[in-house]
Formats: structure tokens, C-alpha cells, sequence
């Protein structure tokens, strides 16, 4: 009797399984094989963020060290005060907000114009705008110059947004075009029957819709235009016009490199993406996220 009570409850209550040493192996190797991809990709940004902050002496020390001896300034005061940081932080920001400006109004206007109305041949066309974002710029790099040329834009700041939106809008349409083709029809078409105009209705019904997408769309944009570095080192002369990239890559000296000062400029670069990132990093993930799952 009092075996088959117990047989009883280790039927009603069985015993837990055996470990799945398997699943635990597994999921180590992952965890291992993540951990080295973070480190992998952080690694050099850590390294840089710390190696601006060590004195010289620490830097050019044989025996590295993972964290500065000595937290200094040093290199940033050089930075800003030695050179023309400020201007080239100018000339970048002033560059990556009219390029995501112009992007953002030309390329949510083509969206529109691809998705909603019907007319012969718009999948080619779609396709085509697609596949003129896989050119590498490189092999118009020559007649944009003769272009900007004859316009008498080169040296010209204004210059930059305006190569980088035809290379960046694109790309940008066709992200777009997935938010569209989610936007019921029935609000445009109530607007339209109301007497809006199309203007009207994208400008105050359906962009607001695409929040989500047009914020992804700007930081995608703003990142770009941010490191932009071969038409802008072409196209701009003068020292008070170089944009991050071009002038923070004029430290290097034939005969001498100040490892500080180039640390401390590459993080200088970095940062402002980060903050943008910190900011309206949770908006850009729902645009990826909503465009995947609409497109």
C-alpha cells in the first residue's frame, strides 16, 4: 500500500528530467560566439574612446593598458584650439541636416508618386530607381565635378547636399514605398472626395503617417551624409569649408602622427551619432521593425 501511494504521487508529481547537458552546451557557444562579436565590434571604439583620454607618454608606451593611467584633456584642448574642429563640425552638421532635409521631401514625393497612382511600367521603374542606389559614386565622381563646374558650385558647401541626395534618395524611396503600400487607401480617398488636393493629403495626412519610416529614413540619411568623406575632399578646397572626414584626415603629417589627437578626433566624430542614436534610437528600430513586417 504505501509503495503504490508513492508510485501514486511520482506519477502525479514526476520527477524532472534529466539535465540537457546538449542545450546548455549549445547555448554557452552561443553565448560565447556573441560575446565575441560584441567585442569585436565595440573593441575598437573602446580602444579609441580610451586611447584619447591617456596621455602621450601612455600611448606610445610598449606595454598597453586597458584603461588610462591618467585621465587627460590634453588632446581635446589641441583638438579645438590647434585646429579647425569647430569649422569642420559646422560645415558636417550644416551638410547632414540639408541633405536629410532634401532627402526626406524628395524621396517621400517619389514614394507617393510610385505607390499611389497607376500608370504603365511602375514596377520597372521602381526597380530601376533600386538598382541605381548598387553604382558606386566613384564612377560619377568625374562628370559631377565637370557638372558643379560649369554651375560654379565647386568649393561650394552646398555642393555636398546636393551630390548626396542622388545618392541617397534612392535607397530612401524604396524604404518608404513599404510604408505606403500600408496606409489605407480609404483616408486618402475620403480626403481626395472632400476636395483636398494630393499635396494636401500627403503633406497633411500621409506624411504624418510615416513618422516611424521618415525617422528611420533620417538617421539612415544623416549617418551617411555624417562620414561622407570622397566627394567632399574633391569638391571643397578651401579650410574653413572641410567637412569632419576631410579635415580630421589632414592630421596625419608626413613625418610625425599624433595618435592622441587623431583618437580624440575620431571620437568627436562619433559622438554626435551616438547622441542622434541615444535620442531617436527607439523610433529607428520601429521603422526597421514596421517596415519588415509591412513590407
Amino acid at each position: 500500500m504505501v509503495e503504490s501511494r508513492q508510485e501514486q504521487r511520482l506519477e502525479k508529481f514526476p520527477v524532472a528530467s534529466k539535465v540537457n547537458w546538449g542545450m546548455i552546451i549549445s547555448r554557452i557557444g552561443e553565448s560565447l560566439i556573441i560575446l565575441f562579436i560584441v567585442i569585436l565590434v565595440l573593441g575598437p571604439f573602446y580602444w579609441i574612446i580610451t586611447t584619447s583620454f591617456k596621455p602621450t607618454a601612455e600611448i606610445y608606451d610598449p606595454v598597453p593598458t586597458l584603461f588610462p593611467q591618467k585621465w587627460v584633456l590634453d588632446h581635446y584642448k589641441n583638438l579645438i584650439m590647434g585646429t579647425n574642429y569647430l569649422y569642420y563640425l559646422r560645415n558636417s552638421t550644416a551638410v547632414a541636416i540639408v541633405t536629410v532635409v532634401l532627402t526626406l521631401i524628395v524621396s517621400s514625393s517619389a514614394a507617393y508618386a510610385l505607390h499611389r497612382p497607376a500608370f504603365p511600367g511602375k514596377a520597372l521603374l521602381s526597380r530601376l530607381i533600386l538598382l541605381s542606389y548598387m553604382f558606386p559614386g566613384i564612377l560619377l565622381l568625374v562628370p559631377l565635378y565637370q557638372m558643379l563646374t560649369k554651375l560654379g558650385l565647386i568649393d561650394k558647401l552646398i555642393s555636398l547636399p546636393l551630390v548626396m541626395v542622388a545618392f541617397t534618395c534612392p535607397m530612401s524611396t524604396w524604404l518608404l514605398a513599404t510604408f505606403f503600400s500600408f496606409i489605407p487607401r480609404e483616408v486618402e480617398e475620403s480626403a481626395l472626395m472632400d476636395g483636398a488636393s494630393r499635396v494636401r493629403v500627403l503633406t497633411q495626412i500621409i506624411i504624418p503617417l510615416l513618422k516611424p519610416g521618415l525617422a528611420a529614413v533620417g538617421i539612415f540619411v544623416f549617418v551617411i551624409s555624417w562620414g561622407e568623406y570622397m566627394f567632399a575632399s574633391v569638391f571643397i578646397n578651401s579650410e574653413v569649408l572641410k567637412t569632419l572626414p576631410v579635415g580630421l584626415a589632414a592630421l596625419i603629417d608626413q613625418y610625425r602622427l599624433d595618435w592622441g589627437l587623431l583618437a580624440a578626433g575620431a571620437t568627436a566624430i562619433t559622438v554626435p551619432v551616438i547622441i542622434l542614436f541615444a535620442l531617436m534610437g527607439r523610433r529607428f528600430v520601429e521603422g526597421l521593425i514596421s517596415g519588415a513586417v509591412k513590407g
